[in-house]
């Protein structure tokens, strides 16, 4: 008797809230987040002979996204940006949460990061992914990746005015997984 392999398709809408989650935090624009989820999608789908049976899914997803995001963002770099936030801005408010930490700040501080930090963040930070896999999926050293989630992180306390001691209230995980400091970095 053959034991059949299960068919990686059918995994592929087990990871679609945190592709969303890492697109949205690359495009800072949740309509562009969910046609880059869209793109990424389509191309595992169409490429799913490429997926390794056995290996992670979600990090050949991560994968295919970052540099789907990345292959956008060079052909349109003669686009107006809206670099300042006034555009999004005034499209959607995030709402306002009990504590410290309003997901308001978070955003503003977190999008004063750069795109490097950012994405080690939340692929180590709200992904779940070791710093070994966020390196593979980044084409960098382990190294890099840890030294750019502590500066990120290190950035994050600062411009929210963060100290050691204080109490933070987080309401939901991705944004804890971001903020978190890891005993074992």
């Amino acid at each position: 008797m053959t034991e059949t392999q299960p068919d990686p398709r059918d995994d592929l809408v087990n990871h679609l809230g945190a592709l969303r989650a890492f697109a949205i935090s690359l495009t800072r624009n949740s309509a562009t987040a969910d046609d880059l989820v869209q793109d990424t999608l389509v191309k595992a789908w169409t490429n799913i002979e490429k997926f390794e049976a056995g290996s992670n899914m979600r990090a050949w997803l991560f994968t295919i996204l970052r540099n789907t995001f990345y292959s956008l963002r060079r052909k349109r770099k003669r686009e107006v940006e809206d670099a300042d936030g006034a555009l999004s801005g005034s499209l959607a408010q995030k709402p306002d949460h009990d504590g410290r930490l309003h997901m308001r700040d978070f955003h503003v501080a977190f999008a004063q990061l750069n795109d490097e930090q950012r994405e080690a963040l939340v692929l180590v930070g709200a992904g779940g992914f070791s710093y070994d896999e966020a390196a593979g999926m980044c084409g960098v050293k382990t190294g890099t990746i840890k030294s750019r989630v502590n500066r990120a992180r290190a950035r994050l306390a600062e411009l929210m005015d963060l100290d050691e001691d204080g109490q933070i209230e987080l309401t939901d995980t991705v944004t804890a997984g971001i903020v978190a400091q890891q005993s074992a970095a």
